[in-house]
């Protein structure tokens, strides 16, 4: 059955589909010989499919693994300034990975690492709005904070989804809130803490989708278990 290019290689584990429409521009993709444009299609089973010369490979074993990302990554495989990658971190996991998602570089915590092509675009697909769970440590107008984010329904002219807030302690001038949001907007909590009047000195994922964070290490990862996959990809809405 034929696919989209870089659906193909983003269900290979090759890389994301971004990634992939970038190669399909660059010419770095044929097809039985041909060098493919962005919109080809192809049939994996009857067609030979290269990047860079070299075959798509045949479905790898799937690896799933959970990443605690300390502050100073940035969430990309490689990065043009030389800052540390979160993908250094999971390089000897024995499988090429790619993160579901985003972490800021100045936030930490829960990151999902697959090369389950067909899961990572499911899980980060926007109509499937599952819950992100954060711990923000926050000083500023402190008074009514909680109340004030969770009534911010646009950031910059754009419409975000209600947020759940609840302000788990307060002394010395911060205060720990815990943030649940629906929808993965480019530092959507920092900038709701800006137009609430707080700044925020830590922000933690501590539970995306049905995965939670629990005590493992920052710059530690560990692989998912039966159970965490089972829960997982029932959580994935595959039923589009």
């Amino acid at each position: 059955m034929a696919e989209r290019l870089q659906k193909l290689m983003a269900q290979a584990g090759l890389c994301s589909r971004r990634a992939g429409e970038e190669l399909l521009r660059q010419g770095r993709v044929r097809v039985n010989g041909c060098v493919a444009a962005l919109g080809d299609s192809a049939d994996p089973v009857l067609d030979r499919i290269e990047v860079d010369g070299v075959p798509l490979p045949s479905d790898p074993p799937a690896v799933y693994l959970l990443l605690n990302k300390p502050r100073g990554y940035v969430t990309t495989l490689s990065d043009e300034l030389g800052r540390r990658t979160a993908a250094e971190l999971v390089a000897d996991c024995g499988a090429r990975v790619f993160p579901v998602g985003r972490l800021d570089k100045d936030s930490e915590g829960l990151l999902l690492f697959t090369n389950d092509g067909a899961l990572m675009q499911a899980l980060i697909h926007p109509r499937h709005e599952v819950d992100k769970i954060y711990l923000v440590t926050v000083s500023g107008q402190l008074d009514g904070a909680p109340e004030r984010l969770a009534a911010i329904r646009e950031l910059d002219d754009e419409p975000i989804r209600p947020t759940q807030v609840q302000l788990l302690s307060r002394e010395d001038g911060q205060a720990v809130l815990r943030v649940a949001i629906h929808e993965g907007k480019n530092r959507q909590i920092r900038r709701m803490c800006r137009k609430a009047g707080l700044t925020v000195h830590r922000l933690q994922r501590i539970q995306e989708h049905t995965l939670q964070l629990g005590t493992l290490k920052p710059g530690k990862w560990r692989y998912l278990t039966d159970k965490e996959l089972r829960e997982l990809k029932g959580s994935d809405s595959r039923d589009q």
